[in-house]
């Protein structure tokens, strides 16, 4: 794979930040199929060959159960091209979200079971960290959601310790941008698996994306801007919270 310059500082800048990984870690690396999980695992790959410490890596796709699991072949496929080797755990969960009432107990439906699913494979493994593709934007993404659905300023971190610290959730691309990732992938011929939910297209997050892919329309500054602002907070300027009598 190769890793340009920029991109190669920005991972490395997210990882020392945020103390990511360190001797002797085992490492669960959650691959959906999108290419950001797939990049990832390669990328981990890569940074195990001349990294300074040792980690161990266990690669893991959850067949989610909606394409009769043509994701799961796809994923063995490509990780097995760059000798890489991948665990599928075939699950109901698809069932499971097809049985919710609407379309947003659907979401709500997989995300807790796919998450729970991956925080039992970690313990299983002996993994103190579970490695998420998320990104940048996924990151500016997660704050609008927060921001306009739950009413709260807050997004997902690229650390997240977790069970009094038994297990870190990390994020190594969490400072990249999409097409930084793109660019990785295809130095290496990784392709993307297409999203078989029948509600892909339609989420709250897909709105939110086209939101601010409007709104950024004409200012590639501005979604740097907003990342920027993430870790720029002034609480001072912020509304207090109301106290009961």
């Amino acid at each position: 794979m190769h890793i340009p310059k920029a991109t190669n500082r920005l991972i490395g800048q997210a990882m020392h930040t945020y103390n990511m990984l360190a001797d002797g870690d085992s490492v669960l690396v959650a691959v959906s199929g999108g290419i950001d999980s797939l990049t990832l695992a390669a990328l981990l790959q890569q940074w195990q060959k001349k990294a300074p410490i040792r980690y161990r890596l266990a690669v893991v796709h959850l067949d989610m159960g909606f394409d009769a699991g043509q994701t799961a072949a796809l994923v063995r496929r490509q990780l097995a091209a760059i000798g890489m080797a991948v665990e599928v755990e075939h699950t109901s969960f698809a069932a499971a979200a097809v049985a919710a009432k609407n379309g947003e107990s659907s979401c709500f439906q997989c995300a807790r079971n796919r998450r729970t699913k991956l925080f039992s494979l970690a313990r299983e493994k002996n993994c103190n960290k579970l490695a998420l593709g998320h990104h940048k934007e996924d990151i500016i993404e997660t704050f609008f959601l927060n921001l306009l659905y739950s009413g709260n300023l807050s997004t997902m971190v690229p650390a997240q310790p977790l069970f009094n610290g038994a297990l870190t959730v990390i994020r190594p691309l969490a400072y990249v941008d999409k097409q930084q990732i793109r660019t990785m992938a295809a130095s290496i011929h990784l392709e993307a698996a297409e999203n078989p939910c029948p509600l892909a297209g339609t989420s709250k997050r897909e709105k939110v994306r086209q939101l601010l892919n409007d709104l950024c329309e004409g200012n590639p500054q501005m979604k740097g801007n907003i990342f920027s602002a993430l870790s720029n907070v002034r609480s001072e300027y912020l509304l207090r919270q109301s106290v009961s009598s």
